[in-house]
């Protein structure tokens, strides 16, 4: 029943590089699942005997020699323990390039990695593309659900039931994620959504074109679901929003060419490729650099130097310059200070000198005795109190005081 949809690839293992080759066509849809099972064997076994290897493997594609892959290449992979899979739409202007795609996978246990190469041929076709083709939005599937193969038939089942055509063929399926929709939250089961194109080769069907009468637009503008008759024959796997659909006919579309604008004087005139410069190149001579980095700036300092040493070494004064421009009474003032300077700093270092009144015996006058001063060098000052009593003292000087009769006693 479904033979003669076209959304499958022929693969082609080479024995002599390992690289597996696929042939699409352009206009059709290419899907190429990575398989885990695949790349298992290009790892060590499981360490554990008896326990079956369930190891995360995670893959990365890229066209050999650049970073990411083609622009019509898409891939996803929703967890490391599910498979992964590269689909898009080849077009036209790729036919008869060979894309090369390096599929390298990764072992997230053993931190291992095993590289394959995958050769994409695209094949031009007279069938393809088909004339009428129509988008559906799928609001209760995600990508990888809808790239599954019986996914797919069962979609393009329904939709030629629906359309009645003699050839259908998926053109190209995309994640509603990359039309600017939005995350769903983790409730509810919500999914993501996919658009789905299809191509025929008949005109559309009286259910397809009910979603363009005015009154459906009308319920579609008021965010209301429109009136298909058709609908049923999807409700029970596919949810589709009517109001989303694209029908379009290629042989009505009218061809767009833009002129290129005037780039103008700022714009440099295109050269066409780049040409790298051969590798026979001679070395750069750096002498030159090396003068204008180092020898000049070097040479302007020390031309500096000597000017400041000239300037504070050569051009002084002197002391007799500054003596003849001093007034006189400012000399004789700095020359009595030092003076008296120098004659204090002799008297210091002389000490063979009288000891000061202050230190000589006291003489008492009511006892008659003398006083033996206090000297440094003969008592222990740092042991006497500050106060000392009358008691303590015994050479204290009696104060004769008077009594109440008016007569003074000792």
């Amino acid at each position: 029943m479904f033979s003669e949809m076209c959304f499958s690839v022929v693969t082609i293992l080479s024995r002599s590089h390992a690289d597996r080759n696929v042939y699409p066509s352009a206009g059709v849809l290419f899907v190429h699942v990575l398989e885990r099972e695949h790349f298992k064997g290009e790892f060590p076994p499981y360490p554990k005997s008896g326990d079956a290897s369930n190891d995360p493997i995670t893959f990365n594609t890229n066209l050999k020699g650049f970073p990411d892959r083609p622009g019509w290449l898409r891939y996803i992979q929703r967890t490391p323990h599910g498979d992964g899979v590269l689909y898009g739409s080849p077009t036209a202007e790729h036919v008869g390039k060979p894309t090369v795609i390096e599929i390298t996978a990764y072992n997230r246990r053993t931190f291992e990695t095993a590289r394959h190469n995958l050769v994409i041929n695209i094949m031009a076709t007279e069938e393809f593309p088909l004339p009428y083709q129509a988008e559906f939005y799928i609001k209760n599937m995600n990508v990888e659900e809808m790239l599954a193969s019986e996914v797919l038939g069962d979609f393009l089942g329904a939709v030629k039931n629906v359309w009645q055509p003699e050839r259908l063929n998926a053109i190209n399926i995309t994640s509603a994620l990359d039309r600017g929709g939005r995350v769903p939250l983790p409730i509810n089961n919500l999914k993501e959504g996919v658009y789905v194109m299809v191509g025929a080769d008949v005109p559309f069907s009286s259910c397809l074109r009910e979603v363009e009468n005015p009154r459906n637009q009308l319920r579609c503008s008021q965010e209301m679901e429109p009136d298909i008759s058709c609908d049923k024959k999807f409700r029970a796997q596919f949810h589709i929003d009517w109001c989303k659909i694209s029908l379009v006919d290629i042989n009505k579309v009218v061809p767009v060419y833009v002129s290129r604008p005037d780039p103008g004087t700022g714009i440099l005139p295109e050269f066409g490729e780049y040409n790298p410069p051969s590798e026979s190149l001679k070395s750069p001579d750096y002498f030159s650099d090396f003068l204008v980095t180092l020898a000049i700036p070097s040479a302007v300092a020390l031309v500096l130097f000597f000017i400041l040493g000239y300037t504070m070494c050569c051009r002084r004064e002197g002391v007799e310059k500054r003596n003849m421009q001093t007034p006189a009474i400012q000399l004789v003032h700095h020359s009595a200070i030092q003076k008296s300077t120098k004659e204090l700093r002799g008297m210091s270092k002389n000490r063979e000198i009288s000891w000061p009144l202050s230190t000589l015996p006291v003489f008492n006058p009511v006892s008659g005795e003398v006083v033996p001063p206090i000297h440094p060098d003969n008592y222990e000052t740092t042991s006497m109190p500050l106060m000392q009593t009358q008691a303590n003292l015994q050479n204290q000087i009696t104060i004769p005081q008077q009594r109440p009769s008016g007569k003074w006693y000792p």
